[in-house]
């Protein structure tokens, strides 16, 4: 893992958000290239991954990441980790007078975490019970592969009714400066809660402060070409006005690097009440305005179907099984969306860094897009890709990931695709000669030009920029099983059913995902303003506004995210809109 390469520093902001970066990782860890032995990949880890060293001589790679979470959101995970410090121990106790110890039983770890101990001590269990058994035979230290081999074997992990915080399912280690805990908030309860937007605006000062400023520091400092910043950050709470400070500071500090911000947002809440529905809404509108305007771009992620207080069902993935009112399983879903948003400026060779991504999407002031993917992408084991394609011809194979529908007019101001792991498959048709084409892709040369053909039939004139990554996204444990019987292990459609008894875990899958600008944000962002905008603040809801922002503040936030919408309006069709719509939007 050397060579030069265009390093990038995440941020995860808010519970949520580090569940889909907690996923997120867990896939990039199973890509991870290591050794001087190992063939360079497609995909540079270096841009994610930091070379170190423990005490021990032993070289470790670790996220350039930092975490910001509540009191109370690690249970089993000590925020300084044990890559470093493995043997930290309580202290020689001096005190010769009496001693009263009161001591608290830790949190019980799940099954996967219990097997991961086991692992990272040298405990392997045997081959052939390592799936049901507590059986072990100790061997030496666990090499990278043995250790990811013996981890691989075990598929049948249900962790849906065990998960309780995104460490539960973390499998890699993290550096001791990865991980702040914001202790004035509690993660869980119902008294010191993160709720609105101007208490975490009022969070980033002082010591804490200091702590974001040392850790980017740190990061930064040991980078040679940085490229910028990737930030997940809760959209829906008090994480909102704490994110905002946050990509501020990043826009002061780092003038010039790329900022890409995912605003984070799952199906739905535990605590939901109307009171607290209602801050969600608010979290959401001024969060987006003011991270949009700080960031290089600034895209929502959610499984919802609006950001509003009543969204519509959440999407429906024909390959997918999933349940997604359960965090463990839609930020999954996520972290494999954004495994493809990401992958342009990850790439070892022609990436796309950060601020051309941003130059590409974000015209005249159009900085908020809008995601959408195929999770998984529907294409047959040993087919090509005019086949898949071809078999989608009525509509797009994705579905929305920032509750943003589509037009249907086709209009597009700016467009990034990617496709990523179609390994082992043809991206174009092997006709015998003499075979007339069935459809017009199967008679192009490249995968990109089938590719770029199809898009432009749904998008005649809209800018297009492609991505085609052959490597597919790694499933490991305890990634959740939620796909259709009808995939293979690959992730591809069989050709035929499998034999009685042969079903096995889905260990990588294609994913094709689309970043996109364009009118349709006009009227999602419109109706997220008249959401905003339909009540008095003052009376509705006047403790939102008991830590900020100002009264006055909260209306020129307003007013920014009308404008915003506006940026979006598609007026080439001639029909103006008429002044009485122009207010409706106020």
């Amino acid at each position: 893992m050397s060579g030069v390469c265009r390093e990038v520093v995440t941020l995860q902001l808010g519970h949520y958000s580090n569940f889909v970066g907690t996923h997120w990782w867990n896939l990039q860890d199973a890509s991870l290239s290591y050794g001087p032995e190992s063939p360079p990949a497609e995909i540079q880890s270096d841009v994610l991954f930091r070379e170190g060293q423990t005490l021990g001589g032993h070289v470790t790679y670790t996220p350039r990441l930092i975490s910001m979470d509540l009191k109370g959101s690690l249970r089993t995970l000590r925020q300084e980790g044990s890559l470093y410090n493995p043997g930290a121990g309580t202290s020689a106790v001096t005190w010769e007078g009496s001693i009263n110890m009161h001591k608290q039983s830790p949190p019980e770890k799940n099954s996967f975490l219990e097997d991961l101990e086991k692992l990272h001590k040298g405990e392997i269990l045997a081959k052939a019970d390592f799936c049901s058994s507590s059986k072990l035979q100790r061997s030496g230290a666990v090499s990278v592969d043995t250790f990811n081999s013996h981890l691989a074997r075990v598929q049948n992990y249900k962790l849906e009714g065990s998960v309780r915080v995104w460490s539960d399912f973390l499998r890699i280690h993290l550096h001791p400066r990865t991980i702040s805990v914001i202790h004035q908030y509690n993660h869980d309860g119902e008294a010191h809660r993160l709720e609105t937007f101007g208490q975490g605006e009022s969070l980033l000062q002082g010591a804490l402060l200091e702590e974001l400023e040392d850790k980017l520091h740190f990061f930064v400092e040991e980078c040679d070409y940085l490229q910028g910043f990737q930030v997940l950050c809760d959209l829906a709470d008090g994480f909102a006005g704490f994110g905002s400070k946050v990509t501020e500071l990043l826009q002061d500090s780092y003038g010039g690097r790329g900022i890409l911000t995912w605003g984070m947002t799952p199906v739905g809440h535990r605590d939901s009440t109307p009171v607290r529905d209602l801050y969600r809404l608010l979290n959401c509108s001024l969060g987006m305005v003011h991270m949009a305007a700080q960031s290089s771009l600034f895209c929502p992620l959610t499984l919802r179907g609006g950001l509003g207080r009543r969204p519509t069902s959440p999407p429906q993935f024909p390959l997918l099984t999933y349940d997604p009112s359960l965090w463990y399983h839609s930020s999954s879903v996520l972290a494999l969306a954004l495994d493809a948003l990401t992958v342009s400026y990850r790439l070892r060779n022609n990436s796309v860094p950060m601020w051309q991504v941003a130059d590409l999407l974000a015209v005249s002031g159009r900085k908020v897009v809008a995601a959408y993917g195929a999770i998984p992408f529907p294409m047959m084991s040993g087919g090509s890709l005019p086949d898949a394609l071809s078999a989608c011809t009525d509509a797009l194979p994705w579905k929305p990931l920032s509750a943003c529908p589509e037009a249907g007019e086709g209009q597009c101001y700016g467009q990034l695709t990617a496709l990523k792991g179609f390994e082992g498959q043809k991206l174009i048709s092997c006709l015998s000669p003499g075979i007339k084409p069935p459809t017009p892709l199967h008679s192009l040369h490249s995968g990109e030009d089938v590719l770029a053909a199809y898009i432009s039939s749904f998008y005649p004139s809209a800018p297009l920029a492609l991505q085609l990554v052959s490597s597919p996204s790694k499933l490991t444990p305890p990634f959740p099983q939620i796909f259709s019987q009808s995939l293979e292990a690959q992730g591809f459609l069989r050709s035929e059913a499998p034999p009685p008894g042969a079903l096995g875990p889905v260990i990588s899958v294609p994913v094709m995902t689309s970043l996109q600008s364009g009118p349709a944000l006009d009227p999602w962002l419109s109706e997220l303003h008249r959401a905003t905008s339909a009540f008095d603040i003052r009376r509705v809801a006047p403790s939102f506004l008991s830590q900020g922002p100002e009264m006055a503040e909260y209306q020129e936030a307003l007013e920014e995210l009308r404008l915003l919408a506006c940026c979006y309006r598609d007026d080439s069709s001639g029909v103006m809109r008429s002044s009485s719509e122009e207010e409706d939007d106020d």
